[in-house]
């Protein structure tokens, strides 16, 4: 098979399928769609905008920020050169002090501390006609101060209504009271034995207790309240825990990129004075509890430090008078050359065993510290040459964790849930601890091992020397050592002294938290606002979309050109006329106009031969305008001077005689079975050159009828005397009489109506049409209508847009919006 060929073939085939075939989406009829669908989008538009408007108002939380952003400066750090650190020996760094500090900040003992000494567990709200907005303590003109010796009902609204001066109106729900109460000393809930019935409102007065099954609470004067007046305050108690939480969930602490000492610290909130305040309170708070701990753990060391004084006190006086005693009795006093050289290395490794020993001695200090729970007693870890934020952090932990232990023992027995917890919990941090310390010990005996290895080594070469001085080499080693030992004891000393006595919270606030008209990081209005507004227009797009989709009527006349391939004869506009003879009735408007266009265009459809011509006119089915555009081709030829008959050859459904007032007693029908002779079926009508041959009563065999003989005969015998017979015929979607009688027509018209025919019932006749089994077809496309200026080319015939308004008959014609406004800006720019 030759390629050329076959791909030739294929390009057929592919248009042949492609013929009768329309797209699913008609872009230029959505388009059209959507001009003429414009006020649903500006009703769309204008209800976002007021939906919106209202959700910002009314209904939008703000959410606000604030920011507090510290240093930290490590006091402790000069004590101990570079290489005494451990985290210098292990090659590790970082910000252990920032790290500490960010889990105090976030940790619960620190926050539940925070709720329970700024009573943030009260939370303050004004309620508007919708909308409640939170409120800062400080806001309030009074302070809500509970007894928490009494059980309280929390997540329980309590309304409190300015009475004026001093008095306020507590107002509680109609329902909710419950008897499972909050205990904000043990922080559990219990349960009330028996039920009570509602509290009811009270008015009381500044510093008067409020008391109910369910309720003890007071009023206090705000001293410095805000200038803001406000109809009513509600209150809601709310657990310690869940005060907790909620700090924790919408704080957040970071470090600056250039600088990891600065801590940036956040606080999220619906009060922006809320946020700061407690931003403020934290860290201020964190401050003196940081100093608290500093000095008590350098008054521990420098207690420690002086203990130890004491014995290497006691060690180095020994060593001293047995020195003198062999520097006077043996005459020793020095020694020189390699033997010199030997002792002052030996000295510089013992004083390392020694400096080592001692910090061994610290950790072990501070490890039977943790695990005798003697934490007040706990020294300086950097006394050991340790820097470990963790373990401080632990110990934090613990001493918070010790004195929950103590408040519960208060309340709880030793063997009791919550008891067994709190142990738990302290025994998990102590293990922690331990942890953490043995990895410091193996490094110190790994370096202790090494240096004892370096002594006995240096000690071999010294075997060759006279048994006496060797003797006081020992002797004056071990007094280097003790007085080495014992100045820098006296160094630390000192330091931790100093220390204590101007020691100050390593914590800098460098920026605190500020209102500073900060607005709201959430929700964010615009574009809440675009996605309603956004969400409403979808609506109607959705639905235009979803109707193109599901849409099979024809709208688009290039459309129909482009997927049937049948000529189009003209277009016909909509008739607004009382009847069918709207040439006859109304010669001079732009239908008629449209429909001696039509006439026009027939020729082209048959041959000049000088007989007489044949024309069916057709559809798809009923209501397509078939029998008007058969009664108007017929009168426009009858106007021109042609000798013109029109047959009702719709048996089924007979139309004509109702038009032109024509008596349907006798008709084709009748003809065809022989009751009557071809004169006395034919009408004259008001056009001297047009005559009406209407259908007669319905046949029970209309079918037969037409396909018979004795009709071919007739239609013949007319072409003898009549110049053009117009054939009104049955649909052809509906019976298959018209497709016999196009084998004796010159021409045949195929009407289709604007938005009415389905476009796959163009399917049967265009495929006849293309297999030339139907032949000298053309289109009229009927019932066309301008909508807002978007018509077709103007090649297609008069009646669809321009034309209007130019005939008198069409003088009352007002044209679409969008057309007046083209033509008033073409006749301007032409004028320029």
């Amino acid at each position: 098979m030759i390629p050329e060929n076959t791909k030739k073939e294929s390009a057929e085939k592919d248009a042949k399928e492609k013929i009768g075939s329309f797209s699913v989406f008609d872009p230029e009829n959505f388009v059209r769609k959507l001009i003429r669908n414009w006020y649903w989008f500006v009703l769309m538009f204008v209800l976002g905008l007021g939906i919106s408007y209202l959700y910002s108002k009314y209904y939008a939380q703000r959410i606000y920020a604030s920011n507090l952003s510290l240093s930290i400066s490590n006091n402790t750090t000069s004590y101990f050169t570079p290489n005494q650190s451990i985290n210098f020996i292990w090659g590790q760094s970082g910000n252990q002090d920032g790290i500490l500090l960010k889990k105090m900040l976030l940790s619960r003992s620190h926050n539940e501390f925070l709720v329970k000494e700024l009573n943030l567990y009260v939370n303050y709200t004004t309620k508007g006609l919708i909308k409640a907005t939170y409120l800062d303590k400080n806001d309030s003109p009074v302070i809500f101060e509970i007894d928490d010796t009494h059980l309280q009902q929390v997540n329980y609204p309590i309304t409190i209504i300015p009475k004026g001066g001093d008095k306020y109106e507590i107002v509680l729900p109609e329902e909710g009271q419950s008897a499972n109460l909050y205990n904000y000393k043990t922080e559990s809930y219990e349960r009330l034995k028996k039920g009570y019935p509602r509290p009811a409102n009270k008015v009381i007065s500044i510093n008067q207790w409020y008391t109910s099954p369910n309720l003890k609470f007071r009023l206090l004067k705000n001293p410095e309240p805000s200038d803001i007046k406000f109809d009513n305050i509600i209150i809601k108690l709310s657990t310690v825990n869940d005060g907790v939480n909620e700090i924790i969930r919408n704080m957040d602490v970071s470090f600056d990129k250039e600088i990891g000492s600065i801590m940036i610290i956040t606080k999220q909130g619906y009060n922006l004075n809320g946020t700061v305040s407690f931003l403020n309170a934290s860290v201020e708070q964190l401050q003196m509890k940081r100093l608290r701990d500093q000095n008590q753990v350098d008054k521990n060391t420098v207690n420690y430090i002086q203990e130890s004084l004491k014995e290497i006190k006691k060690k180095l006086d020994s060593a001293a008078a047995k020195l003198n005693s062999m520097k006077i009795s043996d005459g020793l006093y020095d020694m020189t050359g390699k033997d010199k050289d030997i002792l002052d290395k030996l000295t510089e490794l013992e004083s390392k065993k020694a400096d080592l020993v001692s910090k061994i001695n610290s950790l072990n200090s501070i490890r039977n510290s943790v695990s005798q729970s003697r934490l007040d007693e706990i020294i300086n870890l950097q006394i050991a040459g340790v820097n470990d934020g963790s373990f401080t952090a632990t110990i934090s932990e613990l001493k918070d964790l010790y004195a929950k232990r103590r408040e519960l023992a208060t309340i709880y027995t030793p063997n009791s849930e919550p008891m067994r917890e709190i142990d738990r919990l302290i025994n998990e941090a102590k293990g922690s601890s331990q942890n953490s310390l043995k990895k410091y010990y193996s490094v110190y005996y790994d370096q202790l091992s090494k240096l004892n290895n370096d002594i006995g080594n240096a000690e071999s070469s010294l075997v060759s020397l006279p048994e006496q001085q060797r003797k006081y080499l020992d002797v004056e080693r071990g007094y280097k050592i003790i007085e080495n030992a014992y100045n820098t004891l006296l160094t630390k000393q000192a330091e931790t002294q100093m220390r204590v006595e101007t020691n100050r919270s390593d914590i800098n606030v460098i920026d605190p938290a500020k209102n500073l008209g900060q607005g709201p990081i959430a929700p964010n209005i615009q574009r809440t606002k675009y996605s309603i507004i956004g969400g409403l227009l979808a609506i109607p797009l959705l639905f235009l979309i979803l109707g193109e989709l599901l849409d099979n009527k024809v709208r688009n006349i290039k459309e129909i050109l482009s997927a049937t391939k049948i000529p189009l004869l003209g277009v016909i506009g909509k008739n607004n006329h009382d009847n069918n003879l709207t040439v006859i009735e109304q010669s001079k408007s732009s239908i008629s106009e449209a429909f001696r266009g039509i006439r026009a265009n027939l020729r082209f459809l048959y041959n000049e031969d000088g007989k007489g011509k044949v024309i069916l006119v057709t559809s798809s089915i009923g209501g397509e305008g078939k029998t008007y555009t058969s009664i108007n081709i017929a009168s426009v030829l009858g106007l021109s001077g042609k000798k013109t008959i029109l047959l009702g050859m719709d048996l089924r459904k007979p139309k004509i005689f109702g038009d032109f007032k024509i008596d349907n007693k006798y008709g084709i029908s009748n003809y065809l079975t022989g009751e009557v002779t071809m004169d006395k079926i034919i009408n004259k009508t008001q056009v001297p050159d047009l005559f009406v041959a209407t259908s007669g009563p319905i046949p029970p065999n209309p079918s037969e009828l037409l396909m018979s003989d004795r009709n071919i005969d007739f239609i013949e015998e007319l072409k003898k005397e009549y110049d053009f017979i117009v054939i009104d015929s049955p649909p052809v979607g509906l019976v298959a009489d018209s497709f016999e009688l196009m084998k004796h027509t010159d021409a045949n018209v195929y009407v289709i109506r604007h938005e009415y025919t389905e476009k796959y019932m163009l399917k049967m006749i265009t495929e006849k049409y293309h297999n030339q089994e139907v032949k000298h077809l053309g289109i009229v496309y009927n019932d066309y209508q301008v909508k807002q200026g978007y018509g077709y080319g103007y090649g297609y015939g008069y009646g669809y847009g321009y034309g209007y308004g130019y005939f008198d008959e069409d003088k009352n014609y007002r044209e679409p919006f969008l057309i007046r406004m083209r033509n008033t800006l073409r006749k301007f720019f032409n004028r320029n």
